[in-house]
C-alpha cells in the first residue's frame, strides 16, 4: 500500500483562488441566520421542550447551506438529482425546520409554531414520513452520518451504472451535519472508515465543534484529535469558523471542488450563540432558554422581540433564489433529456430502477427456481438471490464479512471498489451497525433495493438501524442466517435465543422465517411485495423440503400461517402443532407419532405473524378458532409471543436457557427439540 494512496498528487484546491461574497448577500445571509435563531428560539420556548443550542450555533451554516451550496429546488424536493443534506445531529432539528420554511418547502409558519406537537410536521426529530424536505429520520446520534454514507455510496453507483462520457445524469453531493455526540458514537467509525476506504467523492460532512455535550464541557468525556483521526481513515479535513459567514463561505466552497475522497468540515460554534448568560454553556444545550433569556437574546442579537419574526427581506431572497433554483432543475432535464435521446437502453434500464418495476412474471419464475433438497435456509436464499440479480438491475448485496457463510453474494457481479462502482455485491467487513445505517441510506436514493447479510445473533448490533428503517417504512431486506442452537458448535456466543422475539417486537418489520426451499422462496416474494424492511430467518442447516409447502404463495407463506396437515375429517383435533424454521419439519414428524396413537393432529406453519395479522378475521378463525384440542408451539427460540396463539394453557416447546457448543444433533437431544422429547412433553 503506497503513502499516499489518499493523497492528490497536486492540491488544486490551493491553487484556486475562492472569490469572496459581495456585501449584499453577506448582509442577507446574517440576517436569514439571525432569523433561524429567533425562530429556534421561540419554537423550543413555545414547546416547552427541545434544543436551542445547535441552530443558534450552526445559524450561519444553515444559512449558507441553504441560502447559497445546496443545489435543490423547494418546489420540487424529489428532484433525483438534488443535493441531499442530512442533519445526523437530529436533536437540532430547529435548525432544519427553519431553513426548510425559509427556502420555501412546504413546511408554514403554523408548522413551525407546532414544533414537537402532536401529528405536527415538526416532530421534535427531524423524521422524513412527516416532513417535506427531511431526507432521513434522525435523532439517534451516529445513524445520520451513516445513511448519507449509505447515499453518497448509492449515487456513486448509480453515477457509475448510468453517466456517459457526454452526459452526466448524477453528479449531486451529500452534506451531512454531526455533532460531538456523533462523532462519539461508534457507528460514526464504522461508516466513515467505508467512505474513505471507497473514496467517496461526493460526500462532505460539517462537525459542529462546540465542546459543549448535553451533561456539560465536552472535556469531561473526550479528549480525542478528531481531526487526525478522520485524516487516519483517509479523510481530507478542514478547520473553520462556524460563526464567520465569510469563513464558512470560503471552506464550503473550496470543498465542493475537485473532490477526489470524503471531505470534513470541523466547525468550531459557539452553542446557543446570542443568548447573553447561556451561550457556550450545556444550559443552551437540551432545555428552553426561559423566556427572559429569549427576550435578552433577541435584544443582544438584534432580532425584533416580536415571536417568529421573519424579515420580509428574508422571504424576499429565497423567493428569487426559488426562480434560480427551478431553473438550474431545468438545466439539468435538458441534460436528462439529451442522454435519455442518445442512450436509450440506459435510460430504460433508468425507469426500471427508479420506479422499482418488477417483472410481471417474477413471482412464477422465482416459485419455479429448482433448489435441491435437503439444503440449509441460506443456501436456498442464495438461489434466489442469483435469480433475482439477473432480473432486478436495481438489487445490490452486501454482507458484514460473512458472505461466504450467510450466502449473500450474487455470483454474476462484482465487488464493488473504489475502482469499480460497476459491482453489485458489497462487503462491509465487520462493521453490522455500520451496514444496516449504510444500506438505509442506499435505499433512500430510491433506485437501489438493499440486502444485506450476517448471522442472526449480530442483529444485535444491527438493531437500533433495523429500528429506525422500520419507523421510516424503508425498503431494506435483511438477510439473517445461523438462525438457532442449531448452528451448532460455535456455541451460546453465536446462538441466538431471543432475536426472533425482539425482532417481531419492532412496528412496521416483517420477520419471516421459512421452513423449507418452497418457503424460503414465498420470503422473497414477500420481501418485494412489501413497502418497508423484512427480516429473513434462515437455518445453517439442511431442511427437508416438505410436499405440504409446495403450493401458491397467496395461499401459503403470504397468509403469514397456513395449514400444512389437517386433522381428521369430521373430528376436531386433539392436538394442534404450530412451527416455524427448521422446527417445521420436527412438527410434521411429531403429528405422525401422534397420528399412528390414533390422535387427530392440525399442523400449521406460520414463518411470519406480521403477514397473518393482517389476514381478515374470517381467515384467522380458520386457522386458529375454535377447539383445537392442545395447542402446542414449537420454536427454537425463547417463548415470548407465542401465547397469544396458543393459548395461556398451550405448551410452549422453547428455549429456556442459553445455547451449548456442541454438534446440531446433541443439542436437539440436549434442549428437547426431538421427537421423543415433544411427544413426552404434550402427552
Amino acid at each position: 500500500m503506497e503513502l499516499n494512496q489518499f493523497v492528490s498528487e497536486k492540491d488544486l484546491e490551493k491553487e484556486i483562488k475562492i472569490k469572496p461574497m459581495d456585501a449584499e448577500l453577506k448582509q442577507i445571509l446574517s440576517k436569514i441566520a439571525n432569523t433561524i435563531r429567533g425562530l429556534s428560539m421561540d419554537a423550543v420556548q413555545k414547546a416547552d421542550s427541545g434544543h436551542p443550542g445547535l441552530p443558534m450555533g450552526c445559524a450561519e451554516i444553515g444559512a449558507y447551506l441553504y441560502g447559497v451550496a445546496l443545489r435543490q429546488n423547494p418546489k420540487n424536493p424529489k428532484w433525483m438529482n438534488r443535493d441531499r443534506f442530512v442533519l445526523s445531529a437530529g436533536h437540532g432539528s430547529m435548525l432544519l425546520y427553519s431553513c426548510l420554511h425559509l427556502a420555501g418547502y412546504n413546511l408554514t409558519m403554523e408548522d413551525i409554531k407546532s414544533f414537537r406537537q402532536l401529528h405536527s410536521r415538526t416532530p421534535g426529530h427531524p423524521e422524513n414520513r412527516d416532513t417535506e424536505g427531511v431526507e432521513t429520520t434522525t435523532g439517534p446520534l451516529g445513524q445520520g452520518i451513516g445513511n448519507a454514507i449509505g447515499m453518497a455510496l448509492g449515487f456513486k453507483l448509480l453515477a457509475a451504472r448510468l453517466n456517459t462520457p457526454a452526459h452526466k445524469i448524477i453528479d449531486n453531493k451529500i452534506f451531512c451535519l454531526i455533532s460531538d455526540g456523533d462523532v462519539m458514537e461508534g457507528v460514526s467509525s464504522e461508516t466513515s472508515a467505508l467512505a474513505a476506504h471507497w473514496r467517496l467523492d461526493n460526500i462532505i460532512a460539517i462537525y459542529d465543534s462546540n465542546h459543549i455535550c448535553l451533561d456539560g464541557p465536552l472535556s469531561e468525556s473526550f479528549s480525542e484529535n478528531t481531526k487526525a483521526r478522520y485524516e487516519a481513515y483517509g479523510w481530507e479535513v478542514f478547520e473553520v469558523n462556524g460563526n464567520d459567514i465569510d469563513a464558512v463561505h470560503e471552506v464550503i466552497s473550496r470543498a465542493r471542488i475537485n473532490q477526489e475522497r470524503p471531505r470534513l468540515i470541523i466547525a468550531t460554534t459557539i452553542i446557543g450563540k446570542g443568548s447573553p448568560n447561556k451561550a457556550g454553556t450545556h444550559k443552551a444545550h437540551g432545555s428552553p432558554l426561559g423566556p427572559e433569556e429569549v427576550k435578552a437574546s433577541k435584544l443582544n442579537l438584534g432580532i425584533p422581540d416580536e415571536p417568529f419574526f421573519v424579515p420580509p427581506a428574508v422571504y424576499e431572497f429565497f423567493k428569487k433564489k426559488r426562480v434560480q433554483d427551478a431553473a438550474n432543475e431545468a438545466e439539468w432535464h435538458k441534460v436528462f433529456d439529451a442522454w435519455a435521446k442518445a442512450n436509450s437502453d440506459l435510460f430504460r434500464e433508468f425507469e426500471i430502477m427508479s420506479h422499482r418495476r418488477y417483472p410481471e412474471d417474477i413471482e412464477q419464475k422465482v416459485q419455479s427456481i429448482q433448489i435441491k433438497s435437503p439444503v440449509g435456509g441460506r443456501k436456498a436464499s442464495q438461489d434466489v438471490i442469483n435469480v433475482l440479480g439477473d432480473m432486478l438491475p436495481f438489487l445490490y448485496g452486501g454482507s458484514a464479512d460473512l458472505s461466504g457463510s450467510d450466502f449473500t453474494m450474487m455470483k454474476n457481479f462484482s465487488i464493488v471498489s473504489r475502482e469499480n462502482f460497476t459491482g453489485r455485491n458489497i462487503k462491509f467487513g465487520v462493521r453490522e451497525f455500520g451496514m444496516a445505517t449504510i444500506a438505509t441510506g442506499l435505499t433512500e436514493t430510491g433506485m437501489i433495493l438493499p440486502f444485506i447479510g450476517t448471522f442472526l445473533t449480530f442483529s444485535d448490533y444491527m438493531r437500533n438501524a433495523i429500528r429506525l428503517c422500520s419507523l421510516m417504512k424503508e425498503h431494506v431486506i435483511y438477510q439473517f442466517t445461523h438462525d438457532s442452537i442449531f448452528l451448532g458448535e460455535d456455541g451460546p456466543t453465536h446462538q441466538p435465543i431471543e432475536h426472533y422475539a425482539t425482532l417481531r417486537a419492532i412496528p412496521n418489520l416483517q420477520v419471516i422465517r421459512p421452513g423449507d426451499s418452497n418457503e424460503v422462496k414465498g420470503a422473497w416474494i414477500a420481501a418485494l411485495r412489501y413497502e418497508g424492511p423484512t427480516a429473513l430467518i434462515l437455518s445453517r442447516q439442511n431442511l427437508p423440503e416438505l410436499p405440504y409447502t409446495s403450493i401458491p404463495y397467496d395461499e401459503g407463506v403470504g397468509r403469514g400461517a397456513y395449514i400444512i396437515k389437517k386433522e381428521k375429517e369430521g373430528s376436531p383435533p386433539d392436538f394442534t402443532l404450530v412451527a416455524t424454521g427448521s422446527e417445521l419439519h420436527l412438527a410434521v414428524d411429531v403429528s405422525v407419532e401422534l397420528e399412528k396413537i390414533g390422535k387427530s393432529v392440525r399442523v400449521i406453519s406460520m414463518p411470519c405473524w406480521e403477514l397473518f395479522e393482517i389476514q381478515n378475521q374470517d381467515y384467522k378463525n380458520k386457522i386458529f378458532g375454535g377447539d383445537l384440542g392442545k395447542r402446542v408451539s414449537i420454536e427454537a427460540g425463547v417463548y415470548q409471543g407465542w401465547h397469544k396463539y396458543i393459548g395461556t394453557d398451550g405448551i410452549a416447546i422453547c428455549m429456556e436457557t442459553f445455547g451449548a457448543s456442541a454438534p446440531y444433533k446433541d443439542l436437539a437431544i440436549e434442549f428437547g427439540f426431538t421427537v421423543e422429547s415433544i411427544l413426552e412433553r404434550i402427552l
